[in-house]
């Protein structure tokens, strides 16, 4: 019998371990070699920005903290004294902070603008939060019974004083015609941008032309016209109230906007996605709703939340016609004798620009959260 040698082979059953990466090429090092110095050019503009931060960082954080006033009940407080130094007042923000929020809301009253606002984060953050239960009941509860409420609670009525809208202003003002330009602008903006992709000429032409209407306007002059021309036109004893009509200025001026954006969501999805709905048998509506808007919205929400950040940003241009929001606010305080420091300005205006950074931000950072979750495509 011939003789049989076999070689005893070894399975690794178990994979290795994965190691860290060299010192040089992981962590903050790592990141840095590869997106600060990585050729001579970057280099060259990351020690040129670093040195720029380094002239620049040292006296902004001691102007804003080190020498900032924290408290004090008039101008004298920011005033400098035996010649030291004197930063930021932050002691005027903190006398003026209940201005900046509700404006000339009544001081007795002013649980209810606080009530509503508490309520409405709540409730953002229970439909943002894809954790949370009954999302969708809480959706429609927010498009609902909540404007009821906030219309009762903020102008009154049914047992509560009425408070007028010109005594609204600050942060309540910058709010309420964001909120209301945001959810208003978007159906507005879906159905023209479906109009003026309908077949039928007379709904065409008909978007078209609000469209490039309201595009073709700034929305300064729109809020002129809705102000003080739109009265000219309405019967004699027919009045609307001031922000009543800045808000409806401002939501079609924005769904103006909003179509082109979202027809440029409904262009991109293939010719098969129509074909494919149409062999379903579904009807136009039910393939609007169940297939091809799904995937357009998916595609263009980068742009629609560009479209809410330049809105909340542009609320400051009510303060035009009479309507003083956050930005407003604090610059009509700046006349207060009895805060009059070199100081005040740039102090309000940072105030206001950190005010406005955290709520922009916090779209953007939730709108790239959102096209992570719904896969839309985009390479991270």
């Amino acid at each position: 019998m011939s003789r049989i040698e076999t070689d005893t082979v070894f399975v690794r059953r178990d994979f290795l371990e994965p190691e860290a990466p060299p010192p040089s090429l992981g962590g903050f090092p790592g990141w840095a070699r590869k997106h600060l110095f990585s050729s001579p050019l970057n280099i060259a503009i990351s020690l040129a920005m670093l040195l720029l931060l380094a002239w620049m960082l040292p006296p902004l954080i001691r102007w804003l903290f080190v020498d900032a006033v924290w408290t004090g009940s008039n101008r004298e407080a920011c005033l400098p004294k035996d010649g030291e130094r004197v930063g930021a007042c932050w002691a005027f923000i903190n006398a003026k902070l209940a201005q900046f929020t509700f404006g000339s809301y009544p001081a007795d009253q002013r649980w209810r603008p606080s009530l509503v606002m508490v309520s409405f984060f709540i409730g953002l953050a229970w439909v943002a939060i894809p954790k949370m239960p009954r999302r969708r009941e809480a959706t429609w509860l927010m498009l609902t019974a909540f404007p009821i409420a906030t219309f009762w609670l903020l102008y009154g009525g049914l047992g509560l004083p009425i408070v007028e809208t010109s005594n609204w202003g600050g942060l309540l003002v910058t709010l309420v015609v964001a909120i209301t330009g945001i959810v208003a602008s978007l159906p507005l903006g879906i159905l023209l941008a479906l109009g003026r992709r309908s077949k039928l000429p007379f709904i065409k032409i008909v978007s078209v032309v609000f469209i490039e209407v309201w595009r073709g306007v700034p929305l300064i002059t729109v809020l002129f016209m809705a102000s003080v021309m739109l009265p000219l036109f309405l019967p004699t004893g027919v009045n609307f109230d001031k922000l009543l009509r800045a808000l409806i200025g401002v939501a079609l001026f924005t769904g103006a906007y909003m179509a082109e954006t979202i027809r440029g969501g409904l262009q991109a999805i293939p010719k098969g996605q129509y074909e494919g709905a149409a062999s379903l048998g579904l009807g136009y509506w039910q393939s609007m709703r169940l297939i091809i808007l799904p995937q357009a919205l998916k595609i263009v929400i980068p742009g629609i939340v560009n479209s809410f950040i330049s809105l909340f940003k542009d609320t400051s241009l009510v303060m035009i016609i009479g309507l003083y929001d956050l930005l407003g606010s604090i610059q009509r305080n700046f006349s207060d004798a009895n805060w009059s420091t070199p100081s005040i300005a740039p102090t309000g205006l940072i105030f206001a620009a950190a005010v406005f950074w955290v709520f922009c931000f916090s779209m953007s950072r939730y709108s790239m959260y959102m096209e992570r979750k719904l896969n839309t495509g985009h390479k991270r």
